[in-house]
């Protein structure tokens, strides 16, 4: 993806790219290049899948709620920044909150918040089980990219989630994970509102944004303790 093509998708789904943001992203994938010689952050590296399969796509979650609000935002299992760093620098109103369990990856990512000088953004070097807790009805929305399985995200990040607030997980093939998440939207007290599904561009793989509500307060026994999230720390 070019910079002409990715100006114009971006512009499809009402998102101007400037030339401070621009810089940004182009220092962002400097880095992210750099550092993934050192430690594994990506697969993908090439600068024009970069663009499409991390940058563009971690905006698309624009499509789910407007982010041009004040809005407290938390990425659970962050990565090396997907969506929740680009997301800043698109949307350098939101206060955004990154949680990692890998230490690795948080030093990376504060490395690239000092580069890029980014304000109201932290790093948090924490396991998503123990940040939930300690962490409850603190965010507007909290989302995750291809992380876990929806039954498990939904007792990891709906407890962070203020009450009428939204928890947004953005995934790929959705539909039997939808079926069996059924079950802990109920013990926590959420409705799924809509699930937006489109294609990225170019390659046309299909992405899934799936808008669940918080209704009221959920109760302090969630999230529980996963084996699951033990072994794979998010």
């Amino acid at each position: 993806m070019n910079r002409e093509l990715f100006s114009e998708k971006l512009k499809k789904i009402n998102i101007e790219l400037n030339s401070d943001i621009e810089e940004k992203l182009e220092k962002y994938y400097e880095l992210l290049v750099s550092w993934n010689n050192k430690i594994n952050l990506t697969s993908i590296t090439e600068k024009e899948d970069v663009y499409l399969k991390h940058f563009y796509d971690s905006v698309t979650l624009s499509k789910a709620i407007d982010l041009n609000k004040e809005l407290t935002l938390c990425d659970i299992g962050t990565g090396a920044g997907f969506p929740g760093l680009v997301l800043k620098i698109f949307f350098p109103n939101l206060r955004i909150t990154l949680v990692d369990a890998l230490e690795k990856r948080v030093v990376f990512l504060k490395e690239v918040i000092k580069e890029l000088d980014l304000k109201n953004i932290e790093v948090i070097h924490d396991r998503a089980e123990l940040f939930s807790k300690n962490h409850r009805e603190e965010f507007d929305v909290v989302t995750s990219r291809a992380v876990a399985k929806l039954n498990i995200l939904n007792e990891l990040c709906i407890p962070l989630v203020k009450v009428n607030g939204y928890f947004i997980p953005m995934k790929a093939t959705v539909e039997e994970e939808l079926e069996l998440s059924k079950n802990s939207l109920n013990l926590l007290n959420s409705k799924i509102e809509e699930v937006i599904s489109f294609k990225l561009p170019i390659e046309n793989s299909v992405r899934n944004l799936v808008k669940i509500k918080k209704i009221s307060k959920t109760s302090t026994k969630y999230p529980r303790n996963f084996d699951k999230i033990k072994k794979n720390p998010l």
